[in-house]
């Protein structure tokens, strides 16, 4: 849940508005893929509801993580540009919002704040994750201080985006 906290803390109501407006909902069988290694994406997801795998070939095809409600998927890639390092598949009945790339770049472009607002949020949680891997810290759970301020307004634009987009057919 920790990703969709990060950027929905610190977006606005609009942004979050346009996220769900702008994407649609997607929705995977157990052992449905959602990205495949190697393979470019042309969208960023938030997991809804359901449980993914991340496998990773070069480790001999093991699970490196597991990704649930809330987590943010393919933002690496949404950066960079470059195809992704795993592939993730669904362990369980897997419900996300997909918003297609093409879209998020042209609104990145045509709204500088949101833009701003965008890169912000993926930076902060980029770095506590590179932080988090890289240093045995004892406080590794705790938020950071800058996204603490906004959780409860992140929550809050999450619960949202869930309801509509569940609602939706």
């Amino acid at each position: 849940m920790r990703k969709v906290l990060f950027i929905l803390g610190q977006l606005s109501d609009q942004d979050a508005e346009w996220l769900t407006a702008n994407g649609r909902k997607k929705v995977l069988p157990p052992d449905g893929v959602m990205i495949r290694e190697g393979e470019p994406i042309d969208s960023l997801y938030v997991v809804l509801e359901g449980l993914l795998s991340v496998i990773d070939r070069d480790l001999g095809n093991s699970e490196v993580a597991q990704l649930g409600c809330g987590e943010v998927v393919g933002e690496m890639s949404f950066i960079d540009g470059r195809p992704p390092s795993a592939t993730v598949r669904a362990i369980e009945r897997t419900t996300a919002l997909e918003v297609p790339r093409r879209a998020l770049l042209h609104k990145i472009e045509t709204d500088p704040a949101f833009a701003a607002r965008f890169y912000r949020a993926l930076a902060m949680f980029l770095s506590h994750r590179l932080r988090t891997l890289t240093h045995d810290s004892p406080d590794v759970d705790e938020l950071d201080p800058n996204v603490l301020d906004s959780v409860h307004l992140a929550a809050s634009r999450f619960d949202r985006m869930m309801k509509q987009l569940m609602m939706s057919a």
